[in-house]
């Protein structure tokens, strides 16, 4: 019988570490919805202690007040990447108020039965911050609030000019 590959090795595909992609940037923004105790949608603002949604560089709101959005600085490696997510992650989890807590899936966790119970992200008085409020009404009118619920992940890309 043979015995398995020593798990010390490495998984990733050696073009990981081509001189092509060195000098590759990439970043991650990650969605996720806070929720209360109960399992709902929180209706709760976004936590002051977590400074303002609308000049945030790394930790805002998406569609609602609910559905925060965490974004790294780019990277040049994977790992630095995971680990500034990381960061992020922590200190939301220290600033986050009434119990709540980050729902860790894409669909939606409970939500009540009424559209208008999904609070918009509001970005305060600002021209730009009342554009933003309004641009998600118009989201929420043409495909319903229901549906910018749902959450994910965008893994951003940017190749070395010295590929092309």
């Amino acid at each position: 019988m043979s015995q398995p590959e020593s798990t010390s090795q490495n998984v990733l595909p050696t073009w990981v570490e081509s001189s092509l992609i060195k000098g590759m940037l990439r970043g991650i923004e990650r969605e996720s919805l806070r929720m209360q105790s109960d399992g709902f949608l929180s209706q709760a603002a976004h936590p002051r202690a977590l400074g303002s949604a609308l000049t945030h560089p790394h930790i805002t709101t998406d569609y609602s007040e609910a559905l925060m959005e965490f974004i790294t600085p780019p990277q040049d490696s994977i790992k630095k990447a995971l680990d500034y997510l990381s960061d992020i992650h922590a200190i939301v989890h220290r600033h986050l108020e009434n119990d709540e807590k980050l729902w860790p899936l894409s669909m939606p966790c409970m939500l009540d039965s009424r559209d208008d119970s999904i609070p918009l992200a509001q970005y305060g008085s600002s021209n730009i911050g009342l554009f933003k409020t309004l641009y998600r009404h118009g989201l929420g009118v043409r495909y319903g609030r229901r549906m910018q619920t749902i959450s994910g992940v965008h893994y951003n890309l940017s190749f070395p000019d010295h590929l092309f």
